[in-house]
């Protein structure tokens, strides 16, 4: 029996190339092999066969660029459970409201393929721009990927006509109906993108220049940034925190053991954990609509990484069960695969709170931009030894700027003042932690 194999529900990433074509028609291929491998913006991902057979027609080259739903290959399927797999597809191509089609295989490698009949179309997606609405709605027919593409963009999905069989909402029809609010009378709204717009200068008429290509990262990342500084109303609260006792703990530590290095960066993340464990409104995020608040019962840390391509902001999960030395190791490592784009989407998915740490580079201070959906950020400069009275006596101190950046539509400054007094405190005494 043939079958089409399309490119899985890889999140939220949209428009990724194809870097690698594993296969050629003609090959016979078992089950789990790798097809295709696919850079994002941020990560390499490798696709794998849900099922073994012969490939009949691969429908991509190297250099297409390709989303959820994109035809990957035609393949004639093989063995004693020939029939009966291809019913299981047929069946996972119409899933049950709220759910998504799953293939075990494809859930060792941290993908979700998506199997569809030879007459089912592949469907591409596209940004679109950011609206706001009220709360979505419950009880309506769409998938996971669809109910967060919705929430990102503020969508009432009670709202959304579903296009898709019986009635089920797809990606198309929440682009349609933000298109429609943006579009139509008496909204109010306007298009933040077109606010960006850079205007046509020949800047060449006043001398040499060089035209450079921005990375996928950057571009990606200046889009998210941009919608964030204009969607939320940003204040940043500065404050000092005396580190010099934290300082000399981690330098014993450092000199004491053959474990992984310890850096400033776990001690920072253990401690905002206990902050935001005092002052939970920072671990939140605000509902569709404006309404409510979406306190997180989890503490997923997220950490900026420097690439050479750009920022990308892996998450740390349930960063409160983790010790200091298991913390610093897994940040290396972490980072370590981030500067080789060798995260996989779900790393970078799912944080409640994120820190950005200049340290190793320089400054006093700086406003970090908040990673939205949350509410905060934490920025971390570089350290000094600054002279500090003690009494009557003049004493070298090491001192730790930090910014932190808020929502103030849901953290006013009071709340903010405490959250940077509580951090400062917590990190003048390592036995806190």
């Amino acid at each position: 029996m043939t079958e089409k194999v399309v490119v899985p529900d890889i999140g939220d990433i949209r428009d990724v190339e194809v870097i690698e074509i594993l296969i050629q028609p003609g090959e016979e291929i078992d089950a789990e092999q790798l097809l295709i491998t696919l850079e994002s913006d941020k990560a390499v991902m490798e696709v794998p066969a849900p099922f073994a057979g012969t490939v009949r027609k691969v429908a991509l080259k190297v250099g297409d660029r390709v989303s959820q739903g994109t035809s990957i290959l035609e393949m004639d399927i093989r063995g004693p459970d020939e029939s009966s797999i291809a019913d299981g597809q047929k069946a996972e191509a119409e899933p049950e409201p709220g759910k998504e089609p799953m293939l075990e295989v494809a859930r060792r490698a941290g993908l979700d393929p998506l199997i569809k009949s030879m007459d089912t179309p592949a469907t591409t997606v596209s940004p679109v721009h950011e609206v706001l609405s009220s709360p979505s709605g419950t009880g309506v027919h769409a998938g996971p990927s669809v109910r967060q593409f919705a929430r990102e963009l503020g969508a009432d999905l009670s709202h959304v006509r579903g296009t898709g069989r019986k009635g089920r909402i797809v990606k198309e029809d929440v682009k349609r109906f933000v298109k429609e609010v943006l579009t139509g009378p008496g909204t109010g709204l306007f298009d933040l993108q077109a606010l960006s717009l850079q205007p046509e200068i020949d800047f060449s008429r006043f001398g040499e220049i060089e035209l450079r290509n921005l990375s996928r990262i950057r571009k990606v990342s200046a889009d998210r940034l941009h919608r964030s500084w204009l969607g939320i109303p940003h204040v940043t609260q500065h404050g000092d925190a005396d580190i010099t006792a934290f300082e000399a703990l981690r330098k014993k530590w450092n000199s004491k053991s053959a474990g992984p290095h310890l850096t400033l960066l776990p001690f920072v993340m253990k401690a905002v954990v206990a902050v935001l464990q005092r002052f939970p409104d920072f671990n939140a995020s605000l509902g569709p609509g404006g309404g409510e608040l979406i306190v997180k019962k989890y503490y997923h840390i997220g950490f900026a990484v420097d690439t050479p391509d750009g920022l990308v902001v892996p998450v740390s999960r349930n960063v409160d069960g983790k010790k200091i030395r298991e913390l610093a190791g897994e940040l290396a490592e972490i980072s370590a695969r981030a500067r080789v784009k060798k995260l996989r989407p779900s790393e970078m998915q799912g944080g409640t709170f994120t820190i950005s740490s200049l340290g190793g580079i320089g400054g006093t201070a700086f406003t970090p931009i908040i990673n939205n959906p949350e509410v905060a950020i934490l920025g971390v400069s570089r350290a000094r030894l600054q002279g500090v009275y003690e009494g009557d006596a003049l004493c070298p101190r090491m001192i730790l700027p930090l910014s932190l950046s808020y929502d103030h539509r849901v953290i006013d400054g009071a709340a903010a003042a405490r959250f940077i007094v509580f951090l400062a405190d917590i990190l003048a005494r390592p036995e806190a932690l």
